[in-house]
């Protein structure tokens, strides 16, 4: 699934050869096929993996958070998308690339996984609206976008970062480092940090 997602985010569907996947997985090309058939049912599987464990690191961040303390409910949420992300910026630019198109995997993308989880977070921002940790008067799509563009832009134009700054954003440091900015900028400072 790693090599899937690495080829279709780097030369798009259009351009992924099942035969470089195999060749990248370690696997023969016989193989790839006979476990999913066509290209197409091997970028649904490669979407669906991503997904299961990117929901799987939201539902453990905030698990330990407490009911009670949405303020750190939304920090740990921040955190592990971070994490997500910057352990898997592929899945980013597999986003972004279906993402500005208007085709069956866009859509497929989108009622399968991205709207169920953006229904599952809507909750939790007017709960945050209504206490006051977010802004009252934007719409939750537009905070949503807004966040996902703060944590996602880093890695997605990690090369444009490493030759503007020499930091790799996708160094274990720099990805806690950006969480917190994320944080910081959304949140207000971390308890620790405000007093």
């Amino acid at each position: 699934m790693r090599a899937a997602l690495d080829s279709f985010s780097e030369a798009g569907f259009g351009g992924a050869k099942t035969r470089d996947i195999a060749a990248r997985a370690g696997v023969t090309l016989g193989l790839l096929q006979y476990h999913y058939g066509s290209k197409a049912k091997l970028w649904r599987a490669a979407v669906d993996r991503a997904f299961v464990d990117l929901e799987r690191g939201l539902d453990e961040a905030t698990a330990g958070a407490g009911a009670g303390n949405l303020r750190e409910q939304l920090r740990r949420l921040i955190r592990a998308q971070v994490r997500f992300v910057g352990a898997n910026p592929e899945f980013v630019r597999l986003m972004h690339e279906e993402g500005k198109r208007r085709g069956e995997r866009m859509r497929w993308l989108v009622d399968r996984h991205a709207k169920p989880l953006f229904d599952k977070l809507l909750p939790l921002m007017a709960q945050a609206q209504q206490q006051g940790l977010l802004p009252n008067g934007v719409a939750p799509i537009h905070f949503a976008y807004t966040l996902l563009g703060a944590i996602d832009l880093i890695f997605h134009q990690a090369e444009e970062c490493k030759r503007l700054s020499g930091i790799d954003p996708t160094d274990s440091k720099e990805i806690e480092a950006h969480a917190r900015a994320v944080e910081h900028l959304f949140l207000g400072p971390p308890p620790e940090e405000s007093h």
